[in-house]
């Protein structure tokens, strides 16, 4: 309406009028049940397997899963550091135990290929200016080469350098993609969907909604909320009255 009068008939409003926007509508989340998230997994191997189980065990979003450095996974108290999420913010979430072995071998086998890739005369991955004008040999350091690393060297464009670059997030939305098909799951599920069923799992086990707040990097509990209306939405264990009534109306002995 404000385009058709402002663009269209040529008419100002005046500044006294506050023309109502639409609201953009916002749908729930598509979430898997638990079972649903053990068949994808099932499904998948390799790298993006791990990367999937990252995300859906941290509540990582895909890019900071993708940009995950060494220095970013604390073995020793489980966690890890989410440097530069949305917004720009910090943020520590878990690391699964039962993904620690997993990582480690990850993280042992990145050592061993950036050493390889310093023998060769290159081994650098990129920095932030800022950071790489205070730490000039941090590019070349073991701490911040990425958990995921692509399999390809490529020149990076800025500095014209060969690097070696993260894997590319479509590595991981097609391999997801396809696992869901393998697995029969009819929902639309994409690397998101793992993050939005570790919200709501975490929720619905009785994690405190302040602390999975943190967790997701949200900077509004009012986001985080949403998924206590995903739970709200499963009525698969509430009983209809008329199954109640029957089940009564069994037990109940006949009037004689």
């Amino acid at each position: 309406m404000v385009f058709l009068y402002k663009r269209v008939l040529d008419i100002q409003l005046e500044d006294e009028i506050a023309p109502a926007r639409s609201k953009r509508k916002t749908s729930p989340p598509t979430v898997m049940t638990q079972a649903e998230v053990q068949r994808l997994l099932a499904a998948m191997e390799g790298k993006p397997a791990l990367m999937a189980k990252l995300i859906y065990g941290s509540g990582l979003r895909l890019m900071e899963c993708i940009r995950l450095r060494v220095q970013d996974v604390d073995f020793g108290q489980n966690l890890i550091f989410v440097r530069g999420g949305k917004g720009g913010k910090d943020r520590t979430t878990v690391l699964p135990k039962n993904l620690r072995d997993e990582m480690l071998r990850q993280v042992a086998a990145v050592k061993t290929l950036h050493h390889k890739d310093l023998e060769e005369g290159f081994g650098e991955v990129y920095i932030p200016d800022a950071l790489a004008k205070k730490y000039p040999h941090a590019s070349r350091s073991t701490g911040w080469q990425w958990v995921f690393p692509a399999k390809q060297t490529s020149v990076d464009p800025r500095s014209g350098k060969k690097m070696r670059h993260h894997v590319l997030e479509s590595v991981l939305q097609k391999a997801v993609k396809r696992a869901a098909e393998q697995a029969g799951i009819d929902k639309k599920v994409g690397c998101h969907t793992l993050r939005h069923s570790f919200a709501t799992h975490m929720l619905e086990s009785g994690v405190n909604i302040r602390i999975l707040q943190d967790l997701l990097g949200h900077a509004d509990v009012k986001t985080t909320e949403i998924y206590t209306h995903v739970m709200a939405r499963d009525i698969r264990s509430l009983q209809s009255p008329l199954d109640l009534l029957q089940g009564s109306s069994k037990s109940a002995s006949p009037n004689t």
